[in-house]
């Protein structure tokens, strides 16, 4: 009895310290994510000068790429990518991701091989400076403005026309749930089968352990990966099948790899 009396107070004790750790570990994640960021600003802006938008953005992902490079050393969350292989050179695709937390954001675009874009949201354009940078590799939208989800759509659809990846969590939102994925909308699954686009499921794991979504301004060193599947078919295939396709792959995998549980 004053045995496991003992050990529960230790493993309070513990949790505790965790949680101070991870808090001042994010404010530390802060000031290193400014700070690099200001680094390296002035060399992307680079990519404002080069005309051809998909040159443009190429340099401008490469940039993004050394930086979260070095900020995620920085923090101790170490990236591993794989299946990098399934996205293959000169072809282009509507590639979506599961979400987590906000750390899925800076890793999605740096990382997808070849120039792209994110559907983001209007509202962190706002940012002072950041918010240059921010714009620059994302199709902006508002998602309670009718018009800009329209209007985000279509620029979707302009920048599959250029060559470029596409990047979307259908998810919509970060995944608050027990589930290890959400329900998908089918924003991403129209825009291929009507941009006659295959479909590359990635899967991120790690974020949700250095970011907990139900723990505020909390950051834990952790290894983090991106595993790109193998491409699916948009072709002869309706919107909500594709979605269900799609859904049911990346479940899957992430219940079998990464032992999630539904």
């Amino acid at each position: 009895m004053i045995g496991t009396i003992y050990n529960q107070h230790n493993f309070v004790q513990l949790k505790t310290l965790q949680n101070i750790f991870a808090r001042i570990w994010a404010l530390w994640g802060l000031v290193s994510f400014l700070i690099t960021f200001l680094i390296i600003f002035p060399f992307s802006l680079i990519s404002f000068l080069i005309r051809n938008e998909k040159k443009s953005m190429s340099f401008f992902i490469q940039i993004s790429r050394i930086w979260m490079r070095i900020w995620l050393f920085l923090i101790g969350c170490p990236l591993k990518i794989e299946g990098i292989s399934n996205v293959k050179k000169n072809k282009n695709y509507v590639i979506v991701f599961n979400h987590n937390a906000l750390l899925d954001i800076p890793l999605s675009s740096p990382f997808v091989p070849g120039p792209n874009k994110t559907i983001a949201k209007a509202s962190f354009s706002k940012i002072p400076l950041f918010g240059i940078f921010y714009k620059k590799g994302s199709v902006l939208v508002d998602r309670k403005n009718e018009k800009s989800r329209i209007t985000s759509y279509e620029n979707m659809k302009k920048v599959l026309d250029k060559n470029m990846h596409m990047c979307i969590y259908p998810e919509g939102t970060r995944n608050r749930s027990n589930q290890a994925l959400k329900p998908f909308y089918d924003g991403a699954f129209k825009l291929a089968i009507e941009s006659k686009k295959e479909i590359i499921p990635c899967i991120i794991k790690g974020t949700n352990i250095a970011m907990p979504i139900r723990k505020t301004f909390y950051l834990w060193p952790t290894k983090l990966s991106m595993q790109f599947l193998p491409p699916v078919s948009s072709e002869n295939i309706n919107t909500k099948e594709l979605n269900k396709k799609v859904f049911d792959i990346m479940l899957s995998e992430m219940e079998e790899i990464y032992n999630y549980k539904s």
